[in-house]
């Protein structure tokens, strides 16, 4: 049976249900959805997501990041926070950026999702530092994913575009984060050292785009000027199994509730019998 697995950065899950999200998730309601940048305590997040079983992992600072995991399948358990299960105590612990979930098939196997929120970064700063130090952290804990054998895909807002074809003005932003050669690098290695495949390049094929974030100001959004940074990454075995995808993209500039759009994949998974 096809199960849908959507990721989307919110952008605050208080404006975006005002703004329109609640449509969006009645029309479409997707099997399981991965959100970033939550940015609210679980007693908000409940009620916009009604029948589901919903997990998140919030950060320290209030208002900030915060990822979340909502499902109609079973979830059998979580875990949170990238520092500890990397086993790499020096990165910043609390920020509400990594959630695990391990969800319950109909066959008795299971299938892992991990909702993930890297940072934005910003070249001669801090913020660029933390960008590096969690991207080579998440390194690590899809190399013990990897390992462990299991069906898992990653899902979330990576703040990279890997590939010139990932953001249309890819020669303006040579030297600006999100498009550095080495948070390239990065995931390069992940995709070509530890096996992961990059879902939605591989439905899309060898094109431009298809983006999935524009900028609010200016035009970039009329003139579909964006990034591709919203991400599913996939053990072999379920990439395999990957169907087809969406994006919702907005029809309108004025009819945007985010920044980003939902990113859709359509997975044949045996064992998943819809609700």
């Amino acid at each position: 049976m096809a199960l849908e697995i959507t990721s989307l950065n919110v952008g605050g899950i208080r404006a975006a249900m005002r703004k329109g999200m609640d449509s969006w998730l009645k029309a479409t309601a997707p099997d399981v959805l991965c959100l970033q940048e939550v940015r609210a305590p679980a007693e908000v997040l409940e009620p916009c997501l009604p029948g589901r079983c919903n997990y998140q992992s919030v950060s320290l600072v209030k208002g900030r990041s915060g990822v979340a995991v909502s499902s109609l399948l079973p979830v059998a358990r979580t875990r949170e926070g990238l520092a500890g299960l990397a086993g790499l105590e020096q990165l910043d612990t609390h920020t509400g950026r990594w959630l695990e979930a391990d969800l319950s098939l109909e066959d008795g196997q299971e299938l892992t999702v991990v909702s993930a929120y890297v940072h934005a970064g910003e070249v001669g700063t801090e913020r660029q530092g933390h960008k590096i130090d969690f991207l080579e952290a998440m390194t690590t804990r899809l190399a013990a994913l990897a390992a462990e054998g299991r069906n898992t895909v990653v899902c979330g807002d990576f703040n990279v575009a890997h590939r010139q074809a990932d953001l249309k003005n890819w020669k303006g932003n040579l030297k600006n984060s999100g498009f550095l050669p080495e948070e390239r690098a990065i995931l390069t290695s992940w995709f070509v050292d530890l096996g992961w495949v990059d879902v939605g390049r591989a439905l899309a094929g060898d094109r431009e785009g298809p983006y999935t974030w524009w900028s609010w100001r200016g035009k970039a959004f009329d003139n579909d000027t964006g990034w591709r940074i919203d991400y599913q990454i996939a053990t072999p075995g379920l990439a395999a199994r990957a169907l087809d995808f969406r994006i919702d993209k907005p029809e309108r500039y004025d009819a945007r509730w985010t920044d980003h759009a939902p990113f859709t994949v359509v997975y044949d998974l045996p064992g998943f019998k819809p609700a």
